[in-house]
């Protein structure tokens, strides 16, 4: 997967496209919105940190260091030493603590400097902090809170029951990093009309909307559409007992996710880095899978090394190709962000309303606390 394209290498088009505050038809105020903070999301993937490493994550410009401590442990703060605001992230782990690269200044997982290498004949360390953030770890993935720490408790992490316990249903996270806005890749992972850009892999077959309404916060759509048809994936479905001609999803701001038949389901996280920048999480996961060319079950303990393979020669290929398409069509909208918006599928407009009224709903709490 690619490394997730930096605030400082999104090089804004020479013609931009409105701010959110500057108002402009639904598209464009979608295009701009941000995503409320005060939610958990999805930042990392546990395996891809050893413990006693950092690195840098981004919620939607804002800069966080997420560290693991040498004990496992995952913290996250403001990524910035207060000495000479080097980004902490280029830092060491040592024990749990974070260790600024520059003048070894050290600060704990509550963002309290505990120790500074020279204090220059000062005899305690001066009483000095950064934020801290709210971190868990769930299904493979580390999660952050960016918003108001005393909602954390509030808002949960999404229940996927059978991701849990001892008879949990195999499932491998999948990342993929998109140089698109966030709403371009829930528009697309939600909008099957868009069948054509896979006709290798066949994912899904046909797109008859049968129902969708804004429940609240949520998006719920079903399609009539043939699930796992392809060549190769479909061997592996067993279409004789699962009814795979129909499927259900819902956009349940900010995540997203798909059931066919209580049998084949996937959850979306998206990470909003910026208007240009999006990180994906995918859990894709499976009550049972067959062995091609017989009705027999691959057995539950091979399933997560069957999962890798398929997540490596199917569907990492598969999501390429939804990339390659959101990131055309972000340079599209940069270039005509003022043509007439044009949509056929009325799920789309119903995604981005909810987008745009929550980043605003957003903004205006944010505004009343600042009186």
């Amino acid at each position: 997967m690619r490394k997730p394209q930096s605030i400082l290498e999104a090089t804004p088009p020479p013609n931009p496209p409105p701010l959110f505050e500057e108002g402009g038809n639904l598209r464009q105020q979608a295009r701009a919105a941000g995503m409320d903070p005060n939610y958990w999301y999805a930042v990392e993937e546990v395996c891809k940190m050893k413990p006693g490493t950092a690195t840098e994550v981004v919620f939607w410009k804002r800069s966080i260091a997420l560290y693991r401590g040498e004990d496992g442990s995952f913290h996250a703060l403001e990524n910035r030493c207060l000495h000479r605001q080097l980004k902490l992230s280029l830092g060491n782990v040592e024990g749990c603590n974070l260790v600024c690269e520059y003048h070894g200044w050290e600060y704990n997982g509550e963002g309290r400097v505990v120790g500074i290498p020279d204090l220059f004949g000062r005899k305690k360390v001066p009483r000095l902090g950064i934020r801290s953030y709210p971190v868990k770890v769930r299904y493979g993935l580390v999660w952050l809170f960016p918003g108001d720490p005393e909602l954390a408790e509030t808002r949960q992490i999404p229940d996927i029951p059978e991701l849990e316990g001892e008879d949990r249903w195999a499932c491998v996270p999948l990342t993929m990093d998109c140089c698109a806005h966030h709403s371009m890749v829930i528009d697309n992972v939600s909008d099957f009309s868009h069948a054509y850009l896979h006709r290798k892999y066949r994912p899904f077959e046909g797109a008859d909307l049968l129902h969708h309404e804004i429940v609240g916060d949520n998006v719920h759509l079903s399609y009539n559409t043939k699930v796992g048809r392809g060549k190769i994936s479909g061997l592996f479905v067993e279409h004789d007992r699962i009814d795979t001609n129909s499927m259900e999803l819902c956009y349940e701001y900010p995540y997203q996710w798909s059931n066919t038949d209580n049998e084949i389901k996937h959850w979306l996280f998206v990470l909003p880095v910026d208007e240009r920048t999006t990180r994906a999480f995918f859990l894709f996961y499976f009550k049972s899978l067959k062995i091609p060319l017989l009705p027999v079950r691959i057995p539950r303990w091979a399933m997560i090394t069957v999962l890798k393979i398929a997540n490596r020669q199917l569907i990492t290929p598969l999501l390429s190709e939804d990339r390659v398409a959101v990131e055309a069509e972000q340079a599209g909208y940069d270039k005509f962000w003022d043509s007439a918006p044009i949509e056929v599928n009325p799920v789309v407009r119903s995604f981005q309303k909810v987008t745009v009224r929550k980043w605003r709903e957003y903004l205006e709490r944010e505004k009343e606390k600042k009186g």
